[in-house]
């Protein structure tokens, strides 16, 4: 307990330095504790790996060519990754792409520090790169009016929906999933272990943020129609295994626990999907309700 404990304080005081050098203001996590959380990494499903925190979803795709990691946390969280990924057996130097589910400061926290580290380049969704650039200054709800919640990050190249990542013989497509953000996303691809061949989806959930009403979100006049066309998009989606933005989302705990082996199949949980997408869209649904 000892041990967890200064490991968790050196990797808050460096994260903590991380986020004076990048001068911004990151909002507190101290009533979401779990996203800064310490987090024992582990293997998923053949080349993808948990990287993350407690709740804060990161995932290493390793390939012969480099490595692909999706989402950073918070600016804590640089440190945890990075030991994280050393853990695994892997190098952070390694990373080549740097891919996000979406343009918060969760999410992107450590981005472009990690960025800086590795020489990675940042592929990001069109419709996020915007905000993502300004460090989350434009974000249409969350903290517009405050500044910079992350460092900024400038995109080496924008996707559209449908586009494919190539790497070491790995190839995602991104799904455009917008609501949640402008250029929230999901991705969709092929992932092979010893034994067989799985078609895994980390998808970011379409979460309401906003209390105002959806017409008077005057920075994100579609938001409303995005809603709608990503649950009905999520709805057509098929795959064996599925991982999300946070932890919680997919039920990571009651699937994995620190220590357990390689098990992939307890991923395989479409009944687990199809309740989460269907509560998102219940919320989504009396929110429009409730905005007439």
């Amino acid at each position: 307990m000892k041990v967890f404990n200064i490991t968790f304080i050196i990797c808050i005081l460096t994260g903590s330095l991380y986020a004076q050098a990048q001068k911004v203001t990151e909002p507190s996590a101290t009533s979401t504790p779990d996203w800064s959380r310490p987090y024992e990494p582990y293997r998923i499903v053949g080349n993808v790996y948990y990287v993350g925190t407690y709740d804060l979803a990161c995932y290493l795709i390793v390939t012969p060519q480099g490595n692909i990691l999706i989402n950073t946390g918070l600016a804590a969280s640089a440190p945890i990754i990075e030991n994280n990924i050393k853990t695994l057996g892997f190098k952070l130097s390694d990373t080549k792409i740097l891919l996000t589910t979406q343009a918060h400061y969760d999410h992107l926290g450590a981005m472009a520090e990690i960025k800086k580290l590795t020489g990675a380049k940042m592929w990001v969704d069109e419709k996020d790169a915007p905000v993502m650039e300004d460090g989350g200054s434009s974000d249409y709800e969350l903290f517009g009016s405050t500044g910079s919640t992350y460092a900024p990050i400038k995109a080496d190249r924008l996707l559209k929906d449908g586009d494919i990542i190539k790497l070491g013989g790995t190839k995602l497509v991104m799904l455009h999933h917008p609501g949640h953000t402008k250029g929230s996303c999901s991705y969709l691809f092929d992932v092979k272990d010893e034994n067989k061949i799985y078609k895994v989806l980390i998808v970011n959930m379409p979460t309401i943020i906003t209390n105002k009403k959806f017409e008077d979100v005057l920075e994100y006049p579609n938001i409303s129609s995005d809603y709608a066309n990503t649950f009905a998009a999520m709805k057509k989606l098929t795959f064996d295994l599925w991982l999300s933005s946070h932890a919680n989302q997919f039920r990571m705990h009651s699937k994995h626990k620190t220590g357990d082996a390689y098990n992939p199949e307890a991923f395989r949980d479409k009944d687990g999907y199809d309740k989460a997408v269907s509560n998102f869209e219940a919320q989504y649904l009396r929110k429009l309700t409730n905005d007439k």
